[in-house]
């Protein structure tokens, strides 16, 4: 059995691979989720270059089964999850007059049914002190009508997270959403790097439901 295990869905160049760096260098092994096989084996042999250990799972967010069987995986490999790190997310620049229902229905399928889908699998494995962290953003509380889509999506994701939050609870485990209040970019004050050091911070200190990440500077 491993020491600590990250399970990461949604897991792409920017804050998934930040994270699992970060809690990689904390000692967790890492499975990176994600439907592009390829780059995430890219991303795996990085990582494991690093002194980080990781596994690359092609698992697709559109499809809750493949969720299901990434998450299954993980634990059948590592024998436990500690944290949960849900990633996943759409990106439509639509008005709503111009949105599709259909479209829509597939963009709320990866930004919160795949998050559910994820919860509910992971949770059953999870133990006490165990961590479940959904990645938010500001249009969730702040909503732009070019980005109505992942708008509804994060509003979506940060109810359940305070929903998931007290339920919970009472078991100790830990689960979280962390509101990005800004869009994210390498070499500002919304790095992954930074944000990912947030979400490491929010699994340790296991409170509040809800974190924000907003402008600092940078020293």
């Amino acid at each position: 059995m491993a020491g600590k295990v990250i399970c990461i869905i949604g897991a792409g160049p920017g804050i998934g691979m930040s994270a699992a760096k970060t809690f990689g260098q904390h000692g967790y092994s890492v499975a990176l989720v994600a439907r592009n096989e390829e780059k995430l084996q890219s991303m795996a042999e990085e990582l494991n270059q690093q002194g980080i250990e990781a596994i690359a799972l092609q698992g697709n967010a559109s499809a809750n089964e493949s969720v299901r069987k990434a998450i299954r995986t993980t634990r059948n490999t590592f024998g436990r999850i500690d944290v949960l790190l849900y990633n996943a997310f759409t990106f439509r620049d639509q008005l709503p007059s111009e949105m599709d229902p259909i479209e829509f229905a597939s963009d709320l399928q990866v930004d919160v049914i795949g998050a559910l889908t994820a919860f509910q699998t992971a949770a059953a494995f999870m133990e006490e002190g165990s961590s479940i962290l959904f990645t938010g953003g500001g249009l969730g509380v702040k909503p732009m009508k070019k980005f109505t889509s992942v708008s509804v999506g994060k509003a979506a994701i940060r109810a359940l997270a305070l929903a998931v939050h007290q339920e919970l609870k009472s078991q100790d485990i830990y689960a979280g959403t962390l509101t990005i209040n800004g869009f994210v970019r390498e070499g500002t004050t919304f790095s992954p790097d930074l944000i990912a050091e947030r979400l490491y911070e929010m699994s340790e200190q296991r409170k509040e439901a809800e974190w924000t990440f907003d402008k600092v500077a940078i020293t």
